[in-house]
């Protein structure tokens, strides 16, 4: 039986996870909770957030779900401050909120440039300022941004969620840098090609498990549980000395 590890230094911490309803983003929320952590989850999927919290009502701080829509900076903004009313200063954030939708060059317009830079970038700086106040009273914390493998791989098909996420990697260098006095690490946790459900439901077929297989060293499904519990230690004290980092969890592909 394989025994994952504990982090002490997590319980009782205010942790904030944005998209956190399904897939990558509920499994941190579960991974948290499970540690003792005073949870705090955004989403605009409001079923499946409600769903969620309820599934998780026995856990010894039942996570908090906030339905809002995080391209909304105000809307980010209230939904940090409860979430810091109801869990305590948020000295975690998980910026992993995202859209992966593909779409070709000639379909991109001006307004849905400006929609997926705001989903899957923009509102990473926004949390980050939201929560940076608190976690210099708190005397420091961590904010592990998301990004993606795609654009290492020159991956095509999508290129306003790969414009995105490689500029994920330079919010996280100058965050690192302008908050490292304060106590504050910020991180990039770079995922590969997850079988979450929805990746399962839309895009994974024969074709892209060959390329998986070619892609990964290791012969297994990337699952969502491997990138959460990489988010774990970078929450937690134990790595108190990473920061401005690139955590790559792809089973060895990029």
């Amino acid at each position: 039986m394989t025994h994952f590890a504990s982090y002490p230094s997590l319980a009782g911490r205010g942790v904030l996870v944005t998209g956190g309803a399904t897939g990558i983003g509920a499994s941190l929320v579960e991974h948290f909770a499970a540690q003792g952590a005073r949870v705090g989850f955004v989403d605009i999927d409001a079923a499946a957030g409600e769903a969620l919290a309820e599934s998780l009502s026995g856990a010894r701080y039942p996570p908090l779900f906030i339905a809002a829509d995080l391209t909304d900076v105000n809307a980010l903004r209230e939904a940090v401050e409860r979430a810091s009313r109801h869990c305590g200063p948020i000295t975690a954030l998980l910026n992993n909120a995202a859209n992966d939708r593909r779409h070709p060059i000639e379909s991109v317009t001006s307004e849905n440039w400006d929609a997926g830079i705001a989903v899957n970038l923009k509102h990473q700086f926004f949390a980050a300022q939201a929560v940076a106040e608190g976690m210099k009273q708190a005397g420091g914390g961590s904010i592990v941004n998301f990004g993606s493998i795609s654009w290492m791989l020159k991956q095509g098909g999508m290129p306003v969620y790969t414009s995105s996420k490689a500029a994920v990697q330079g919010l996280t260098r100058s965050l690192a840098r302008d908050l490292g006095a304060f106590n504050i690490r910020v991180n990039t946790l770079v995922p590969g090609w997850v079988m979450t459900e929805k990746q399962l439901r839309l895009w994974v077929d024969d074709e892209a498990r060959a390329e998986i297989a070619r892609g990964q060293c290791i012969a297994r499904p990337l699952l969502a549980e491997h990138i959460a519990r990489t988010a774990l230690f970078l929450a937690a004290d134990d790595s108190a000395m990473c920061t401005a980092q690139d955590f790559v969890v792809d089973g060895g592909w990029a």
